[in-house]
């Protein structure tokens, strides 16, 4: 009997599938730490995380969460050693290359939240590709956070935002918290029910600072090579288990 697979069975069981988050964002922390703690050079514990992407990408689309952002590059990033950087883009090439068909055949649409120019030629090219083929895919939206950063992404939208008023495409007195939605990377989405972050960190680290401001978080030990199918589904528990009121008071 495959105790993991009752596991995951028992955990499906008590999650309420009418009151799901609609969208799920993740803070993936802690690949290094999982490497060092085996005595094994970063690289492995990031490629072990590539392993865990595909595991819940699957898992979310099959319970049927619409929205799932995974935060895979930071603008900071950019200042660790050039071998990782390098070894993090080819990961990024391999995951495309050999997910890319599935993800299209299972109806997952693949966007981008961030400044993909800084990239390089190659990886910059797989993700275009990644993003054009499956633009018109509608059961899940997975949303790759690569050389994003939430306060350039404020910026960048205040930046847009000024030149529509200069431009007469919008009035001074029409901008409100929901008309700035629209220049953020993550226009036409829900903000974030949930957010998660592995490894044990408790901060945001610069992300979707913006969308977040009524987020659930739920902070947990395990590192991002160790969240499993399990791991995601008693963060949903939790998020279930708690009351919602967006400033308000309650029932």
């Amino acid at each position: 009997m495959d105790t993991n697979a009752n596991n995951i069975d028992a955990l499906l069981n008590k999650i309420n599938l009418d009151n799901l988050p609609r969208h799920i964002a993740i803070i993936m922390d802690g690949n290094g730490r999982w490497a060092k703690k085996r005595f094994l050079p970063r690289t492995a514990g990031h490629k072990e995380g590539v392993e865990r992407v595909k595991e819940i990408v699957e898992a979310v689309g099959n319970i049927g969460i619409p929205y799932l952002t995974l935060y895979a590059f930071s603008t900071e990033n950019w200042g660790r050693p050039k071998e990782e950087i390098d070894a993090l883009m080819k990961l990024l090439v391999e995951y495309l290359r050999k997910e890319l068909n599935t993800l299209h055949k299972n109806n997952v649409k693949i966007n981008i939240l961030g400044d993909l120019e800084r990239l390089p030629d190659l990886p910059k090219r797989e993700v275009y590709k990644a993003v054009e083929t499956t633009k018109n895919n509608i059961k899940m939206q997975l949303n790759i956070a690569l050389n994003y950063g939430g306060r350039y992404e404020i910026i960048n939208g205040i930046k847009s935002l000024i030149l529509d008023v200069q431009n007469n495409r919008i009035k001074l007195d029409d901008i409100d918290e929901e008309l700035f939605k629209n220049y953020l990377f993550t226009k036409d989405q829900p903000d974030p029910d949930l957010l998660i972050r592995p490894s044990g960190e408790k901060r945001i680290s610069n992300f979707l600072l913006y969308q977040i401001a009524y987020t659930e978080f739920v902070f947990t030990d395990v590192y991002w090579p160790d969240f499993t199918t399990e791991e995601l589904y008693k963060s949903i528990i939790e998020y279930q288990s708690r009351k919602r009121r967006f400033g308000g008071i309650g029932e």
